[in-house]
């Protein structure tokens, strides 16, 4: 018997850039070394110091996720020279929960659908250190310095299936998106109103 011969058909993948203009201000909040270190002893059961005495700047500048690394005592002048970025499986998340908005695809489908290529996208805006009342363990009160970008844009590069969507379907999901997920901490999705963004139009 001869071997059967198996025919994949070519996949339609096409790329989009998408650039989106911040609607409301981004607040970035990466995991600061301190915040590792900590969850890595409690993890391995190990001893661990008084809690330090807290560095406002310091906690501003680890909120950000500096594309070219971060100085070991950064200035002022360094922020405001320096890349920053938002992980960009953000974006695709927020676009991906966008489905439940829509209801013509899946969560599921659309997470196989397109990717956001690269790791992190370059965020088109100086940030500013803000600071804001949390609520921490049993209701205690606690200070939090991070990074806010207003305003802010990111340009993005979508690879999508366009057997399975349009460019026009994907445009939609990522101005859905903006408006109802959003990216960010306190965006939309978490009760908030920060982090939200629409596709740029001609002008923009």
């Amino acid at each position: 018997m001869a071997d059967a011969r198996i025919e994949l058909p070519p996949l339609k993948i096409e790329t989009l850039q998408l650039k989106l203009v911040g609607d409301s201000p981004l607040l970035s909040h990466a995991w600061s070394k301190k915040a590792k270190e900590a969850m890595l002893a409690k993890q391995t059961k190990k001893a661990t110091a008084g809690r330090a005495a807290k560095d406002p700047w310091q906690d501003f500048c680890e909120s950000l996720y500096w594309l070219d690394g971060m100085p070991d005592k950064p200035t002022e002048k360094d922020v405001e020279k320096a890349r920053f970025g938002f992980p960009a499986i953000g974006f695709k998340s927020a676009a991906v929960t966008a489905c439940t908005s829509i209801g013509s695809i899946t969560k599921v489908a659309a997470r196989q659908a397109f990717h956001v290529e690269g790791e992190f996208a370059e965020i088109d805006g100086v940030p500013s250190m803000r600071e804001d009342t949390a609520r921490v363990g049993q209701g205690t009160a606690d200070l939090r310095y991070r990074g806010e970008f207003d305003p802010w844009s990111v340009l993005l590069k979508v690879k999508f299936n366009s057997a399975v969507l349009s460019a026009a379907q994907v445009v939609n999901l990522f101005e859905t998106a903006g408006f109802a997920v959003g990216v960010g901490d306190w965006r939309p999705e978490r009760n908030g109103h920060f982090g939200r963004f629409h596709v740029a139009r001609d002008d923009e």
